[in-house]
């Protein structure tokens, strides 16, 4: 991390640049948040308007602690109290019915609110010196691939945000894990870096996957975290044998394809699946940067560790394919 990335008048600047109504890129546990105060409806607008986000797409808001939870929805269920005991701070966001001080704009036009507190020094930081709560969602172009680094994010956003904290690298790697918790039920709406066994084993419950009446909530489009390079995942079989192109081809494998060829470009993927997941969008940007006219994935394994890392990589092919 960079030695003045927490340093006190820096993170003071920031805060006071949030009260002007301002933008601040910030790093989190997870990918870089892009930051405006969470009850300003004119600093929320200029968010979704640099980002180029749906106003219907809710943001998720930022607490410094987790005591702060209680001002920011309406009632907090025993079980979203005990997975915030248990994962916060951390990569994970509750969704509750949002208290009054939660605009609309924040949420989508929705009644539910997602909130977490982020394991970072530096976002911690920023949030308590604000002294309230930040919406933010990934600081990049909306439906593009997350920025893990500041310097991401200086290469996307450029001069629309007012300062960029660098925190160095994300140590996750991928967004927080969703999880719906106000209608009783326990709802993923999106896998991150809390897996679903852990979920079931702090509340004795079983899970549900998302139905068609569940809210809203960020990074759950078809079309999401996408190259600006056509991208394709093929399973075992279909990696054996050279996809169609007319162009070199940038390859993101665990081993190199028998057909690679000298004009193609291949970065390794590890086998674990944490580290894959804190590489993965970084590797995407690496070969969107390539002169390749296809990226091709070699898929993950279908085991449920690996659940985050082929729902990213599943949209994102979406988003490289749009219909």
């Amino acid at each position: 991390m960079p030695p003045d990335a927490a340093d006190s008048p820096l993170i003071a600047r920031a805060a006071g640049i949030l009260r002007q109504g301002g933008l601040v890129a910030f790093p989190t546990e997870t990918v870089y948040g892009l930051g405006a105060d969470a009850t300003s409806e004119r600093a929320i607008a200029r968010l979704y308007a640099v980002k180029g986000r749906p106003a219907t797409h809710p943001l998720i808001v930022h607490l410094g602690d987790p005591a702060w939870l209680d001002d920011w929805v309406q009632e907090v269920p025993a079980e979203a109290r005990r997975l915030a005991e248990h994962f916060w701070p951390g990569p994970l966001t509750l969704i509750l019915r949002r208290s009054a001080r939660v605009p609309l704009a924040v949420t989508g036009g929705q009644d539910t609110v997602g909130v977490r507190v982020p394991r970072h020094s530096v976002a911690l930081a920023l949030l308590r010196a604000f002294g309230s709560a930040i919406a933010a969602p990934s600081a990049n172009r909306f439906g593009r691939v997350s920025p893990t680094t500041a310097a991401h994010v200086e290469a996307d956003l450029g001069g629309d945000v007012d300062l960029v904290l660098d925190g160095g690298p994300c140590e996750v790697g991928i967004e927080s894990t969703i999880v719906d918790v106000s209608r009783g039920d326990l709802v993923v709406l999106r896998p991150g870096g809390i897996s679903i066994a852990q979920i079931e084993s702090v509340t004795g419950r079983t899970t549900a996957t998302a139905a068609g009446d569940a809210p809203r909530a960020p990074g759950t489009l078809e079309a999401h975290y996408a190259p600006r390079t056509p991208l394709i995942v093929l399973e075992a079989d279909a990696f054996a044998r050279r996809p169609h192109a007319p162009g070199a081809i940038a390859v993101l494998a665990f081993e190199a394809p028998p057909w690679l060829s000298a004009v193609d470009v291949l970065r390794r993927a590890s086998l674990d699946s944490e580290q894959y997941a804190r590489d993965l969008y970084a590797a995407l940007r690496e070969l969107d940067d390539t002169r390749a006219t296809l990226l091709v994935v070699e898929a993950p394994p279908a085991a449920q560790e690996w659940s985050a890392v082929g729902d990213r990589l599943r949209r994102a092919g979406r988003g490289s394919h749009p219909e």
